[in-house]
């Protein structure tokens, strides 16, 4: 009996050595334990400094023919959807009727006038009546005038019928009767960061490009450079005129257009290495110093094919990661393999 009590307990002392022996030896590989990692060299490089942005392509004038005779019948429409106009060409005619009865309003009241006119030289009436009976002539005489206008209605563009909203005999009410446009050139607008700002000026030459033309780029340039910021965007607006011979490009059209600002030094990463903090617009990379994964906050720039411009946070020659990013955290110890 007593000898079997002391095998037991010599068991049990071997067994808890082997214990603490095993639990020691898996602590210590697990603390050499090293992510392995590939890695890249931030790049310094000069790029193009390209802002690109999208737009609609509009026309470079539109104009409404609405007449001034609401309630009035049109008469005549004398072009159709498609067709082009010159500067003062009559498109339209309303029912004169309006008209005629401003014009015998407006005779009548001349006519009274000038009656009037011979007595107060001749003595027989106040100068008061004479004013009153002339502000009547001149009023009917406006009137009459501003009606004759809104009968013959000419176009006060050269362009392009793009819209007929009313056919002959309807009543207007206020739809404009025809949408002209001029789309001998056209323009889009772009809002560019305030960051450029300077580097912008009137004449900035401008490609753009349209889907419906895939193969080929149509040169603009900035005609118009709005004079304030945008404070809640922080940026400013720029109008770009596009020459539109042959009228190839049509208003409503989808722009991609780019503005050239010139060459810069940049810092040059894959994208792969640029990472996002869940929930936030943050991006950082991982820096691999002396053996260990150093977490580093960055600001992106624009991508360039499967590259990044790093505008901050980051300098040339740096070793980044760029596998393993499940596994890296910061300050954990690295392997780097080819």
């Amino acid at each position: 009996m007593k000898r079997s009590l002391i095998l037991m307990a010599a068991v049990a002392i071997a067994a808890g050595a082997t214990g603490c022996f095993g639990k020691k030896a898996a602590e210590t590989e697990t603390a050499t334990t090293k992510v392995e990692v590939k890695t890249v060299a931030a790049s310094g490089e000069v790029i193009p400094q390209n802002v690109e942005f999208t737009a609609s392509i509009e026309p470079w004038q539109k104009n409404n023919i609405i007449p001034a005779l609401q309630g009035a019948r049109i008469d005549r429409i004398y072009v159709k959807v498609g067709d082009r106009v010159r500067k003062g060409q009559l498109v339209a005619r309303m029912d004169p009727t309006q008209y005629n009865t401003a014009r015998v309003q407006m005779e009548t009241a001349q006519a009274d006038y000038n009656r009037v006119k011979r007595v107060y030289e001749a003595g027989g009436i106040s100068e008061q009546a004479l004013r009153q009976t002339e502000a009547a002539y001149l009023v009917a005489k406006e009137a009459a005038g501003n009606l004759a206008s809104h009968v013959s209605l000419h176009s006060p563009i050269n362009g392009v019928v793009t819209a007929k909203n009313e056919e002959e005999g309807n009543l207007f009410t206020q739809m404009p009767i025809l949408e002209i446009m001029q789309i001998d050139r056209l323009k889009v607008q772009a809002s560019i960061s305030e960051q450029y700002f300077a580097k912008v000026k009137t004449g900035t030459p401008v490609a753009v490009a349209v889907d419906v033309w895939p193969d080929e780029t149509f040169e603009g340039k900035v005609s118009l450079i709005y004079p304030a910021i945008d404070p809640q965007t922080r940026t400013f607006t720029v109008e770009v005129t596009i020459p539109n011979p042959g009228s190839r490009l049509r208003p409503g059209m989808f722009a991609r257009s780019t503005i050239n600002m010139g060459d810069k030094q940049a810092v040059m990463v894959p994208d792969t290495a640029v990472q996002k903090q869940i929930g936030t617009n943050d991006r950082f990379v991982y820096v691999i110093e002396n053996g260990v994964a150093v977490r580093r906050a960055v600001e992106p720039g624009r991508q360039i094919g499967d590259r990044m411009d790093i505008l901050s946070g980051l300098e040339a020659g740096e070793q980044v990661a760029v596998t393993s990013f499940s596994r890296l955290v910061d300050g954990v110890e690295v392997t780097v393999v080819e």
